[in-house]
């Protein structure tokens, strides 16, 4: 059965950036540590167009989380471009590059609507304005069967939690105190929703746990 699921770095202190985030730091001061144990794979690696990497505990797990996806949401911090409406002149086209990473449709919570942006390798953008139930709806509908990943940032993942939307949540632990930044789960509104481990892979640099989100 197809799952909504997330997978996210954070720190030992709960962040998921760290602070002062920036176009040139845009995971704020330190945050880009949280992904160094994913970017140092062969696997990750290949997936951008990059070679080398070193296969590790985390290397099957990675190849698992990403197969059989069929659409992705994000929030529009994790797309980019910055707060307000999208500049006519220079709009911003993610900072994904010009052939993202994801190679489904992308589902993007935003305020300003905007028209589909479709880049190289299969990945289009669509610009949703009335929230992320909308937004799943959507992302299901395109998915065609397979998984929806939440891809971020805090925020979005707080209001999947907070609706309900979530079936399973993978944290990337890392041995890490950033000190300050976003919290993954700063701002949960009413009662948190529980939830029930299912499994723990220790990895370098990196500890994975996966748990299902109770209903």
């Amino acid at each position: 059965m197809a799952q909504v699921r997330c997978g996210i770095s954070m720190s030992l202190d709960g962040y998921v950036a760290g602070p002062d985030p920036s176009i040139e730091q845009p995971l704020g001061v330190g945050g880009e540590q949280l992904h160094e144990w994913v970017v140092k794979l062969a696997a990750w690696r290949t997936s951008h167009g990059r070679e080398g990497g070193e296969t590790t505990a985390s290397s099957a797990l990675f190849e698992r989380r990403t197969a059989g996806v069929g659409a992705h949401v994000m929030g529009r911090n994790m797309f980019g471009g910055g707060p307000g409406p999208w500049s006519e002149q220079d709009p911003w086209n993610g900072w994904w590059g010009a052939e993202p990473p994801f190679h489904t449709p992308v589902f993007v919570l935003t305020h300003h609507a905007r028209e589909p942006l479709e880049l190289e390798g299969g990945t289009t953008f669509h610009f949703v304005t009335d929230g992320v139930e909308a937004a799943l709806v959507r992302a299901r509908e395109a998915a065609g069967g397979d998984d929806v990943v939440i891809g971020g940032g805090a925020e979005t993942i707080q209001q999947c939690l907070a609706a309900g939307l979530l079936d399973e949540l993978q944290l990337d632990v890392v041995p890490l105190l950033l000190g300050g930044g976003t919290r993954l789960f700063g701002e949960l509104d009413g009662s948190p929703p529980q939830l029930e481990q299912t499994d723990v892979v220790p990895a370098p640099g990196v500890t994975h746990i996966s748990c299902r989100v109770m209903r």
